[in-house]
Parts: structure tokens; C-alpha cells; sequence
């Protein structure tokens, strides 16, 4: 009963959503906290790669939630913080990247790949739609699907 206990309180905490910020992180300000996770789900875990720094255990992640909450606590705005990043890691480590003339093919290329798509579909329905397939019927033939039909 006991083992069976145990197993079922393994399986329960492997199931929880794993929380990555620490307690010694947490800012004493509530709405500054809010805006550090705000921040901080917005950029890459440069480790993870697919993770928000809000969600990695990564010691590189809690080295950029540190320094978000540190430069938030200077009095830096939102942009400021993010910019500040940037600046040291590139675009990459923005989960959602800006608009810019260097991601404009990244943003781009799906609507391009579409109509691209859509073009060559139409293309090659309005060739097809109007040419006949296969080889007319010869006389012979005409004459046994007249017999064929006439039977009905």
C-alpha cells in the first residue's frame, strides 16, 4: 500500500509544471515582478532554445532573469531592458522577433510560399481544364458504346 502510495506521488510531481524562477530571484515589488516574468517569457533561453528564460533551470537563464529584474529595479523601462539584451545576444534571443529589415524574409516567407502555391495550383488547373486526355474513339468503338447504351 505504501509502495503504491509513493509511486502515485511520484507520478503526480513529474506531472507539475516545473517553475524555473527561484524564490531568491522574486522581486519584493509585486508590479515589478510582473513585468520581470513579462520580460522574461519574451526571451529565448540561449541554452534551451525553445524555452522562455521564465521557464528554464538553465544557470544562463537565471543569469538573464537576474539581470532583467536588476536592470528593472535601475528604473529601466520595458523597451530599455529588452534592447539591453538585444544588444548583448542578438534578435535570436527574442522568442517573437521584430519586425526589421533583416527578419523581413523570416516574416515574409510564408505569405510568399502561399501565394507562390496558390499561383502555381491555378496554373496548372486553367492548363489542364481545357485539353482532353487520352485518345478519341475510333469508329469501331463508337459504334459498340452506341450498342451499349441502347441496351440500357
Amino acid at each position: 500500500m505504501m509502495r503504491r502510495l509513493l509511486l502515485t506521488l511520484a507520478f503526480l510531481l513529474t506531472a507539475a509544471p516545473a517553475f524555473a524562477v527561484n524564490p531568491d530571484e522574486v522581486l519584493a515589488d509585486p508590479a515589478l515582478e510582473a513585468r520581470a516574468r513579462a520580460l522574461s517569457a519574451q526571451l529565448r533561453c540561449m541554452v534551451c532554445q525553445n524555452q522562455s528564460i521564465d521557464d528554464s533551470n538553465a544557470e544562463l537563464a537565471r543569469d538573464l532573469r537576474l539581470l532583467v529584474r536588476e536592470r528593472l529595479k535601475n528604473g529601466d523601462s520595458d523597451k530599455a531592458v529588452i534592447d539591453y539584451v538585444v544588444s548583448r545576444y542578438g534578435e535570436f534571443v527574442l522568442l517573437n522577433p521584430r519586425l526589421r529589415g533583416e527578419t523581413l524574409l523570416l516574416w515574409g516567407a510564408p505569405i510568399v510560399l502561399f501565394l507562390a502555391g496558390a499561383t502555381a495550383m491555378v496554373l496548372f488547373v486553367r492548363r489542364r481544364g481545357g485539353k482532353t486526355t487520352g485518345t478519341p474513339l475510333s469508329d469501331v468503338e463508337k459504334a459498340e458504346l452506341e450498342r451499349a447504351l441502347k441496351r440500357e
